[in-house]
C-alpha cells in the first residue's frame, strides 16, 4: 500500500475514535425544544355569548317595555327567576318566565298619585292617613314574594317595607268604579289605588299566582316621572352585540 493512503486511513480511524469518546451516547441527549409560537389571546378566547331578547309572542309592548325585557333577559338580572314588568303609563303588567318568553299580559289599577317614590315610613301608617299626593306606585327592582296582607288575603308583596303589593282587584268603594276603570280601552282613568297595583282576579289567579308558588320573582316598575336610566342600569342590547367596526 502507498505510504500516503496508509497513513490516511490511520489518521481517519484515530479522528473517529476520538469524536466517540467525546460524544455521549445518542439515547442520552437532551435537546432544547423547538420555539413554539405565540397563540394570539383573542384565539384562546371564547366567542361572544349571541344577544338574547324577551319573546313577547303575538303582542306589541311599548319601547320602554321591550326595552328593559330584552335587558333582562339579556344580562339575566333576573337571576334565574320569572320576571314582571309593570308599565305605568300605559298601566299595564307583563309577566314573563325566567327565560324571557312572555306568559300574558293585562291592564291594570295603579297608585292614584303620579311619582315614581313611596314617602318614607308609609308602609307603618295607617291607610286613612295617607294623602291623596302620596299615592304612588314606586318605579324600580324589586325582589317580590308571595304573602298576605292584614285582610288575610293572598297578595305578592312587591315592596312589603312600604306596603306595596300585586293583588286581585276588589271594588270596596262602589264609586271608585274600579272595574269600570280596568275594562276602559285607555290608561287614563287606571290610576286610584294606594299604590298598590291591582290585578284582573282571573288574570291574578291564572297566571301571577302560578308565577310566584312558594317562590320569589324579580318585578320591575317603569318610571313616570324620572328617565328610564336613572332607575335601571339597562342597556340596548342590539348595540352591544353589535359587531365592532374598523
Amino acid at each position: 500500500m502507498h505510504p500516503i493512503l496508509d497513513g490516511l486511513k490511520q489518521g481517519i480511524v484515530l479522528g473517529a475514535a476520538v469524536v466517540s469518546v467525546m460524544l455521549p451516547p445518542m439515547s442520552g441527549v437532551r435537546t432544547a425544544p423547538s420555539p413554539v409560537a405565540a397563540v394570539p389571546a383573542a384565539a384562546l378566547a371564547a366567542p361572544p355569548a349571541p344577544p338574547r331578547f324577551a319573546d313577547f309572542q303575538a303582542e306589541s309592548p311599548s319601547d320602554a317595555v321591550r326595552h328593559i325585557a330584552d335587558w333582562v333577559t339579556d344580562s339575566r338580572d333576573n337571576r334565574g327567576m320569572g320576571y314582571v314588568i309593570i308599565d305605568k303609563q300605559d298601566a299595564r303588567i307583563w309577566v314573563f318566565a325566567p327565560d324571557g318568553r312572555l306568559q300574558a299580559a293585562t291592564p291594570v289599577l295603579l297608585g292614584a298619585a303620579t311619582g315614581d317614590d313611596s314617602v318614607a315610613g308609609i308602609g307603618q301608617r295607617p291607610i286613612a292617613e295617607v294623602r291623596p299626593e302620596e299615592r304612588t306606585t314606586p318605579a324600580g327592582r324589586f325582589v317580590a314574594e308571595p304573602g298576605r296582607n292584614a285582610q288575610g288575603e293572598d297578595v305578592v308583596w312587591v315592596d312589603y317595607g312600604a306596603a306595596v303589593s300585586m293583588h286581585r282587584l276588589r271594588a270596596i268603594e262602589p264609586k271608585e268604579r274600579r272595574h269600570e276603570r280596568l275594562a276602559s280601552p285607555t290608561p287614563e282613568d287606571n290610576r286610584i289605588s294606594y299604590g298598590c297595583i291591582n290585578v284582573p282576579p282571573a288574570f291574578f289567579d291564572a297566571v301571577l299566582k302560578p308565577a310566584f308558588d312558594k317562590r320569589r320573582g324579580v318585578v320591575y316598575v317603569l318610571p313616570e316621572t324620572k328617565a328610564l336610566a336613572d332607575v335601571f342600569a339597562s342597556y340596548d342590547v342590539a348595540k352591544k352585540h353589535r359587531p365592532a367596526t374598523f
